[in-house]
């Protein structure tokens, strides 16, 4: 019985630590991945042009990412993603049709189940937001909308290597849409909503 008390003492005094690790930790995080950009690719078909279905695509491509995360509690976190514009080709029907420049900054609100662990797994969710910019398709023939708002869901895993230096794992799939004009008409309306697939390291202050 004694030996059970104490086991028991011994585990509650373990969580208790684990829990003072994680409150005296610093509330900031910054990480810094490489993602690769892989867009859905549905367009609507239709329009005067009767395009048919998912006849634009977009290419995928890999980028630099830094995050800034701030603990707004031991499992609680709100992280803002961060790149520079991103140029991507523009295909109809498998042939290159022009390109544009995106700049998608995203705020996610995190859930982290094991702060002070060492495999910290966490979900999040939140807001894009997209400006698309220097649009040239079919030589100046077409262009999108300036501004594209969506839903963002986030997975991740940090593995801790010390007190401060971690790795990250992070996924993330991101509602970006637009429109495509022609001679004032809407030709068509692209769903790029791509998956990011990151790895990257974090250093916690």
């Amino acid at each position: 019985m004694k030996k059970a008390a104490a086991i028991l003492v011994l585990a509650t005094l373990g969580a208790l630590a684990g829990e003072a690790m994680a409150q005296q930790q610093g509330p900031w995080l910054v990480r810094a991945r490489v993602v690769n950009i892989d867009p859905a690719n549905k367009s609507d078909a239709g329009g005067p042009l009767a395009l048919p279905a998912n006849a634009i695509t977009v290419s995928s491509k890999a980028i630099p990412e830094v995050d800034i995360s701030y603990f707004l509690t031991p499992n609680i976190a709100a992280e803002l993603i961060l790149t520079y514009p991103q140029e991507h080709d523009v295909y109809l029907s498998g042939s290159k049709i022009g390109t544009f420049k995106h700049l998608p900054p995203t705020l996610t609100v995190q859930y982290h189940f094991a702060p002070a662990a060492q495999f910290s797994p966490y979900v999040g969710a939140g807001v894009n937001y997209t400006n698309i910019s220097k649009v040239n398709l079919l030589n100046g023939g077409a262009t999108l909308d300036n501004h594209s708002f969506g839903l963002a869901l986030q997975a991740g895993v940090d593995f801790k290597l010390d007190k401060n230096w971690l790795l990250n794992l992070d996924v993330k799939k991101v509602q970006i849409r637009s429109d495509v004009y022609s001679g004032g008409a809407t030709i068509s309306r692209v769903k790029v909503d791509p998956l990011l697939v990151g790895l990257g390291v974090g250093y916690r202050f």
